[in-house]
Protein backbone atom coordinates (compact mmCIF):
# COMPACT_ATOMS: atom_id res chain seq x y z
CA UNK A 1 0.00 0.00 0.00
CA UNK A 2 1.07 3.58 -0.63
CA UNK A 3 1.72 6.23 1.99
CA UNK A 4 -1.39 8.25 2.85
CA UNK A 5 -0.47 11.72 4.01
CA UNK A 6 -1.52 15.34 4.33
CA UNK A 7 -0.65 17.85 1.60
CA UNK A 8 2.01 19.34 3.88
CA UNK A 9 3.65 15.96 4.48
CA UNK A 10 3.49 15.09 0.80
CA UNK A 11 5.48 18.14 -0.35
CA UNK A 12 7.96 18.11 2.53
CA UNK A 13 10.81 16.77 0.41
CA UNK A 14 10.33 19.16 -2.52
CA UNK A 15 13.55 21.08 -2.08
CA UNK A 16 14.77 24.41 -3.44
CA UNK A 17 15.77 24.03 -7.07
CA UNK A 18 13.63 20.93 -7.64
CA UNK A 19 11.90 20.21 -10.94
CA UNK A 20 8.15 19.70 -10.51
CA UNK A 21 5.53 18.58 -13.01
CA UNK A 22 2.02 19.79 -12.19
CA UNK A 23 -0.93 18.17 -13.94
CA UNK A 24 -4.09 19.72 -15.32
CA UNK A 25 -5.18 22.30 -17.84
CA UNK A 26 -5.43 25.71 -16.19
CA UNK A 27 -7.20 24.68 -12.96
CA UNK A 28 -9.12 21.76 -14.45
CA UNK A 29 -7.57 18.59 -13.10
CA UNK A 30 -4.92 20.48 -11.17
CA UNK A 31 -3.94 19.36 -7.64
CA UNK A 32 -4.78 22.68 -6.00
CA UNK A 33 -4.26 21.56 -2.40
CA UNK A 34 -0.79 20.25 -3.21
CA UNK A 35 0.11 23.47 -5.01
CA UNK A 36 -1.07 25.50 -2.01
CA UNK A 37 0.97 23.29 0.33
CA UNK A 38 4.06 23.77 -1.83
CA UNK A 39 3.48 27.52 -1.77
CA UNK A 40 3.20 27.47 2.04
CA UNK A 41 6.36 25.36 2.36
CA UNK A 42 8.34 28.12 0.68
CA UNK A 43 10.40 26.06 -1.78
CA UNK A 44 12.02 28.36 -4.34
CA UNK A 45 14.03 28.35 -7.57
CA UNK A 46 11.71 25.66 -8.88
CA UNK A 47 11.55 24.42 -12.45
CA UNK A 48 7.85 23.91 -13.09
CA UNK A 49 6.61 21.86 -16.03
CA UNK A 50 2.90 22.27 -16.71
CA UNK A 51 0.45 23.13 -19.46
CA UNK A 52 0.18 26.84 -18.64
CA UNK A 53 0.95 29.59 -16.14
CA UNK A 54 -2.55 29.42 -14.67
CA UNK A 55 -4.28 32.37 -13.07
CA UNK A 56 -2.50 34.82 -10.73
CA UNK A 57 -4.75 33.91 -7.78
CA UNK A 58 -5.20 30.15 -8.19
CA UNK A 59 -3.12 27.04 -8.67
CA UNK A 60 0.26 27.20 -10.38
CA UNK A 61 -0.15 30.94 -10.90
CA UNK A 62 0.25 31.51 -7.16
CA UNK A 63 3.75 29.99 -7.26
CA UNK A 64 4.71 32.30 -10.12
CA UNK A 65 3.29 35.42 -8.44
CA UNK A 66 5.16 34.55 -5.23
CA UNK A 67 8.46 34.33 -7.12
CA UNK A 68 9.00 30.63 -6.33
CA UNK A 69 9.43 29.56 -9.97
CA UNK A 70 12.79 30.12 -11.64
CA UNK A 71 12.00 28.31 -14.91
CA UNK A 72 8.62 27.56 -16.43
CA UNK A 73 8.19 25.03 -19.23
CA UNK A 74 4.65 25.37 -20.59
CA UNK A 75 2.56 25.71 -23.72
CA UNK A 76 1.22 29.21 -22.94
CA UNK A 77 1.17 31.90 -20.26
CA UNK A 78 -1.53 34.23 -21.59
CA UNK A 79 -3.96 33.91 -18.67
CA UNK A 80 -1.40 35.08 -16.13
CA UNK A 81 -0.20 38.62 -16.80
CA UNK A 82 2.26 38.37 -13.92
CA UNK A 83 4.06 35.55 -15.73
CA UNK A 84 4.34 37.72 -18.84
CA UNK A 85 5.74 40.62 -16.83
CA UNK A 86 8.28 38.39 -15.07
CA UNK A 87 9.28 36.84 -18.37
CA UNK A 88 9.84 40.27 -19.91
CA UNK A 89 11.98 41.43 -16.98
CA UNK A 90 14.09 38.28 -16.97
CA UNK A 91 12.93 37.27 -13.49
CA UNK A 92 11.24 34.15 -14.91
CA UNK A 93 12.80 31.99 -17.62
CA UNK A 94 10.06 30.61 -19.86
CA UNK A 95 10.36 27.84 -22.42
CA UNK A 96 7.23 27.84 -24.56
CA UNK A 97 6.49 24.43 -26.07
CA UNK A 98 3.64 23.61 -28.47
CA UNK A 99 1.01 21.77 -26.43
CA UNK A 100 1.12 18.48 -28.32
CA UNK A 101 4.91 18.51 -28.28
CA UNK A 102 4.89 19.17 -24.54
CA UNK A 103 2.68 16.12 -23.93
CA UNK A 104 4.85 13.95 -26.17
CA UNK A 105 8.10 15.08 -24.54
CA UNK A 106 6.69 14.12 -21.14
CA UNK A 107 5.42 10.80 -22.50
CA UNK A 108 8.89 10.11 -23.90
CA UNK A 109 10.41 10.88 -20.52
CA UNK A 110 8.11 8.41 -18.82
CA UNK A 111 8.70 5.72 -21.43
CA UNK A 112 12.48 6.03 -21.33
CA UNK A 113 12.69 7.14 -24.95
CA UNK A 114 15.34 9.41 -26.44
CA UNK A 115 12.98 12.01 -27.84
CA UNK A 116 10.22 12.64 -30.36
CA UNK A 117 10.38 13.69 -34.00
CA UNK A 118 7.81 16.32 -34.97
CA UNK A 119 7.33 18.83 -37.78
CA UNK A 120 5.65 21.25 -35.37
CA UNK A 121 7.74 24.39 -34.94
CA UNK A 122 9.88 24.10 -38.05
CA UNK A 123 10.83 27.54 -39.33
CA UNK A 124 9.76 29.26 -36.10
CA UNK A 125 11.37 30.33 -32.82
CA UNK A 126 10.69 26.80 -31.55
CA UNK A 127 13.36 25.43 -33.90
CA UNK A 128 16.23 27.55 -32.55
CA UNK A 129 19.02 25.52 -30.99
CA UNK A 130 17.46 22.16 -31.85
CA UNK A 131 18.54 19.36 -34.12
CA UNK A 132 16.62 18.57 -37.27
CA UNK A 133 16.35 15.08 -38.70
CA UNK A 134 15.48 14.13 -42.28
CA UNK A 135 13.46 10.97 -42.80
CA UNK A 136 11.62 9.79 -45.92
CA UNK A 137 12.03 13.17 -47.63
CA UNK A 138 10.57 15.03 -44.64
CA UNK A 139 12.28 17.18 -42.00
CA UNK A 140 11.50 16.93 -38.30
CA UNK A 141 12.61 18.59 -35.10
CA UNK A 142 14.12 16.30 -32.51
CA UNK A 143 12.47 17.24 -29.22
CA UNK A 144 14.14 15.99 -26.04
CA UNK A 145 12.23 14.05 -23.36
CA UNK A 146 11.11 15.79 -20.19
CA UNK A 147 11.48 14.29 -16.73
CA UNK A 148 11.18 15.76 -13.24
CA UNK A 149 12.10 15.16 -9.63
CA UNK A 150 8.45 15.32 -8.56
CA UNK A 151 5.01 15.16 -10.16
CA UNK A 152 1.90 16.57 -8.49
CA UNK A 153 -1.19 15.08 -10.11
CA UNK A 154 -4.95 15.00 -9.54
CA UNK A 155 -7.39 12.07 -9.59
CA UNK A 156 -11.06 11.57 -8.86
CA UNK A 157 -10.81 8.12 -7.26
CA UNK A 158 -7.73 6.33 -5.94
CA UNK A 159 -7.37 3.05 -4.09
CA UNK A 160 -4.86 2.30 -1.35
CA UNK A 161 -2.42 0.89 -3.92
CA UNK A 162 -2.42 4.16 -5.86
CA UNK A 163 -4.50 2.95 -8.83
CA UNK A 164 -6.33 6.07 -9.97
CA UNK A 165 -9.32 7.06 -12.06
CA UNK A 166 -9.23 10.51 -13.68
CA UNK A 167 -12.45 11.73 -15.30
CA UNK A 168 -12.92 13.34 -18.68
CA UNK A 169 -10.79 16.39 -19.53
CA UNK A 170 -9.12 16.30 -16.11
CA UNK A 171 -6.86 13.64 -17.64
CA UNK A 172 -4.91 16.49 -19.21
CA UNK A 173 -1.21 15.88 -18.46
CA UNK A 174 -1.94 13.95 -15.23
CA UNK A 175 -1.51 10.49 -16.75
CA UNK A 176 1.72 11.18 -18.63
CA UNK A 177 3.27 13.19 -15.81
CA UNK A 178 2.71 10.35 -13.34
CA UNK A 179 5.14 8.24 -15.37
CA UNK A 180 7.85 10.86 -15.89
CA UNK A 181 8.88 11.81 -12.34
CA UNK A 182 11.07 10.14 -9.76
CA UNK A 183 8.42 10.77 -7.08
CA UNK A 184 4.71 11.13 -7.90
CA UNK A 185 2.10 12.45 -5.47
CA UNK A 186 -1.59 12.07 -6.28
CA UNK A 187 -4.26 14.29 -4.76
CA UNK A 188 -7.57 12.45 -4.97
CA UNK A 189 -11.19 13.33 -4.27
CA UNK A 190 -12.04 9.85 -3.01
CA UNK A 191 -9.90 7.12 -1.45
CA UNK A 192 -11.34 3.60 -1.74
CA UNK A 193 -10.38 0.10 -0.64
CA UNK A 194 -8.07 -1.95 -2.80
CA UNK A 195 -10.07 -4.01 -5.28
CA UNK A 196 -13.11 -1.74 -5.28
CA UNK A 197 -11.98 0.30 -8.29
CA UNK A 198 -12.97 -1.36 -11.57
CA UNK A 199 -9.71 -2.16 -13.42
CA UNK A 200 -11.34 -0.86 -16.61
CA UNK A 201 -11.47 2.60 -15.00
CA UNK A 202 -7.81 2.76 -13.97
CA UNK A 203 -6.18 5.62 -15.86
CA UNK A 204 -2.98 5.73 -13.79
CA UNK A 205 -1.63 2.41 -12.48
CA UNK A 206 -0.53 2.47 -8.86
CA UNK A 207 3.02 1.45 -9.78
CA UNK A 208 3.67 5.09 -10.72
CA UNK A 209 2.34 6.55 -7.45
CA UNK A 210 4.42 7.14 -4.32
CA UNK A 211 2.15 9.16 -2.02
CA UNK A 212 -1.61 9.74 -1.79
CA UNK A 213 -3.35 12.85 -0.46
CA UNK A 214 -7.08 12.30 0.01
CA UNK A 215 -9.81 14.90 0.22
CA UNK A 216 -9.93 16.73 -3.10
CA UNK A 217 -9.03 20.28 -4.17
CA UNK A 218 -10.01 23.55 -2.60
CA UNK A 219 -9.24 27.00 -4.10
Amino acid sequence: MKRICSPEEAVRNIHDGASVMIGGFMCCGQPLRLVDALLAKGSKDLTVICNDAGYPDRGVGKLIVAGRVKTLIASHIGLNTVAGTKMGSGELAVELVPQGTLAERIRCGGAGLGGVLTPTGLGTEVEKGKRTVKMQDATFLLEAPLRADFALIKANITDYYGNSFVAKSAKNFNAVMATAARHTIVETDELVDAGSLDPERVVIPGVFINDIVAGGSHG
